[in-house]
């Protein structure tokens, strides 16, 4: 339930629907959910570009495809430690644990795919394909509040976020109130999708002025930027030695996004596989 006078958040349980032996969890339900949308919206914003909404819907199935496998291996081999004590538990996606910057790298090679496959412009398609998939993000983040997973440090702040002692780690077993980072970035992803539909806009009311892989490369700095910021409150980061994965991986993308753009609007060059 959520306290709306103190904001104060606590899971109701990963489970949505229960009935006998068949369960629904909220993860899978979100995530689902988030596609149908993204499908949706990807396919309006195709219109504009004169992209067959039946090619978005396609593109949408390699991405899951890519994505999701993806988004679990990646988890998995920077927790293997754990994993290979457990091994049946690196199927239970249900449970939680995938990696958002692994999505993101099965989704763009199934993307390059796909784009040979069909011949269309790689970041043409990203470009309609970015503001769908931020906002899923958005949504997906809601998956680790009902799992209680994700959380951040412990805190007293107004918005504080109830944790169970099971799903606490060891040293802060103690505490019960968290920094609710899901919803830090849920937001933060709210508001880079404002920010994606906003530009894309302004683009067709301006005769498509901006070059391809515009969006694409916005969506990678706004992105990255909050990560590197959320990140730093997470007490379950995925770590090689001292260091985040995520935040290394998000400032790589920071950097590559505005390479990207100074090579647009500087070098006034356009990226491969565009012609403007």
């Amino acid at each position: 339930m959520i306290n709306f006078f103190a904001f104060q958040f606590q899971s109701p349980g990963p489970i949505l629907f229960e009935m006998g032996f068949i369960s629904l969890r909220w993860y899978g339900f979100l995530i689902a959910s988030a596609v149908v949308i993204g499908v949706i919206i990807a396919q309006k914003l195709g219109e504009y570009r004169n992209i067959n909404p039946d090619l978005i819907s396609d593109l949408v199935i390699w991405l899951v495809i890519g994505a999701i496998p993806a988004a679990r291996i990646y988890y998995v081999l920077f927790e293997w430690e754990n994993y290979a004590q457990h091994p049946q538990d690196i199927i239970a996606i249900w449970q939680g644990g995938i990696a958002i910057h692994g999505a993101i790298i099965g989704g763009v090679i199934a993307a390059l795919i796909f784009s040979k496959i069909n011949h269309q412009s790689f970041w043409e398609l990203t470009d309609v394909i970015a503001p769908s998939l931020i906002l899923g993000q958005a949504i997906g983040r809601w998956g680790n509040f009902f799992n209680s997973e994700a959380f951040g440090i412990p805190t007293n702040v107004p918005w504080k976020l109830y944790i169970p002692p099971q799903n606490r780690p060891f040293e802060y077993i103690d505490f019960n109130y968290f920094h609710p980072t899901f919803l830090y970035e849920s937001l933060w992803n709210i508001g880079v999708f404002i920010l994606l539909i906003s530009i894309f806009f302004w683009n067709i009311k301006h005769n498509n002025n901006l070059k391809n892989g515009t969006i694409s490369l916005v969506y990678l700095i706004a992105y990255s930027l909050g990560r590197v910021w959320i990140e730093g409150f997470r007490t379950d980061s995925l770590m090689v030695g001292f260091l985040r994965i995520a935040q290394i991986v998000s400032l790589s993308a920071i950097t590559f996004g505005i390479f990207g753009l100074i090579w647009l609007y500087i070098f006034k060059k356009s990226l491969p596989d565009t012609k403007v």
